[in-house]
């Protein structure tokens, strides 16, 4: 009987279970967890519809990104290098670059590419290309390659070229970039100073740069600065010490919108060259040599046959010393290029160089004490940079 009672309850429990699982099933759900149907993988944000409620200098960030981070790269550098024992080996670096027409024509720093023996460009998409270099300039630390297989490129639709020319502090302004190869980074902020000069780590000195406080770190270089119309204001190019401390420079488009003819037919830049080796003028030579100003430049020497020779601007004749430094005297003073006051070799060298070839420039100088001015022809100036 004990068996037969036990059968029977075990049958009843479960009767019941069963029932009571019945109703639960039946009734709705009520503050449970539920799983959609489909699901994203982790970590991959499935795309919603656009935020509404985003303010409006929200939506105009949303919609620049969107409409010109296709058109942003970023480019891999190959370079060789030795070791101590005089080995060979492959370096690769990265940076940033952006399309700038339909045939694959890319505009980035000249420091990204500088020395690669290859160059690798990834797109928003992730497809990989080839790419060759079609210019490059050193002074501007800018430079074009090129997509070489055009004929699989997809249809991105390049970045316009803006101007700098009324840029303001305070300005908004958007970066984008692939800062250490985060690819398709954007960043913001606003201009906080036009007009700056630095020296790259080769020493060389950029000048006219847009500070922003926009984020710019290793791997940005090469990549667009825009303003809020999604135009190229900028190409971001250095930042102040080894990570972003909101002090970052661009070269302004404008010196791009200069040059960039030049860099595309002729894989260089065509700049002028007066021919003019020269000492500055300080107060003690002045002194010393009884010249009629304090300041300006000491012509030592002429390029034979070149632009200043033609135009008939002296060198020195005679050796003298000033202390321990040795220096040629007798040469001629000059103190302005077209009206404007030249005090530093620095000077007339950065001026001379905004310039072309076959430029007629108006050199004011001094000879003894009789001030005149000369015109100089400008030759091109030698070199591949």
């Amino acid at each position: 009987m004990r068996n037969k009672s036990v059968l029977v309850n075990l049958a009843l429990a479960a009767l019941l279970g069963g029932l009571a699982g019945w109703v639960l099933w039946r009734q709705p759900e009520t503050g449970q967890l539920a799983v959609p149907a489909t699901a994203t993988a982790p970590g991959v944000a499935a795309a919603g519809p656009p935020d509404t409620a985003a303010l409006p200098d929200e939506q105009n960030n949303i919609q620049i990104y969107k409409s010109v981070s296709p058109a942003v790269v970023n480019i891999t550098s190959t370079t060789l290098q030795q070791d101590f024992f005089l080995n060979v080996f492959p370096v690769q670096g990265s940076g940033s670059g952006f399309l700038i027409d339909d045939r694959g024509n890319i505009l980035t720093n000249y420091h990204v590419v500088s020395g690669a023996r290859s160059i690798e460009v990834t797109l928003s998409d992730r497809t990989r290309y080839a790419a060759k270099l079609m210019g490059r300039d050193r002074l501007t630390d800018l430079a074009v390659i090129q997509i070489s297989d055009r004929k699989k490129l997809p249809s991105v639709k390049p970045l316009k070229l803006g101007s700098s020319d009324t840029l303001q502090v305070g300005q908004k302004v958007l970066a984008i970039g692939n800062p250490f190869g985060f690819q398709g980074t954007l960043t913001t902020g606003i201009i906080s100073a036009l007009g700056r000069s630095i020296q790259d780590q080769e020493g060389r000195l950029l000048e006219d740069l847009i500070q922003t406080d926009a984020a710019i770190n290793p791997g940005n270089s090469g990549g667009p600065l825009l303003n809020s119309r999604g135009e190229v204001i900028g190409i971001n190019t250095a930042i102040f010490g080894q990570a972003n401390v909101g002090i970052g420079f661009a070269i302004p488009v404008g010196l791009v919108n200069d040059i960039l003819a030049d860099l595309m037919s002729e894989g260089r830049v065509k700049r002028g060259y007066l021919g003019v080796i020269s000492r500055e003028v300080t107060p003690a030579i002045a002194q010393l040599l009884e010249l009629p100003v304090s300041q300006g430049l000491l012509v030592f020497q002429v390029v034979p046959g070149g632009a200043a020779d033609r135009a008939g601007i002296r060198g020195g004749q005679r050796r003298g010393f000033l202390g321990n430094e040795e220096f040629v005297v007798g040469g001629d003073v000059i103190v302005e290029l077209d009206g404007t006051a030249i005090t530093t070799a620095q000077e007339m060298s950065q001026y001379v160089l905004k310039k072309r070839p076959g430029d007629v420039v108006r050199v004011t100088l001094y000879r003894g004490r009789q001030r005149q001015t000369l015109e100089a022809r400008l030759d091109e100036r030698p070199g591949p940079d």
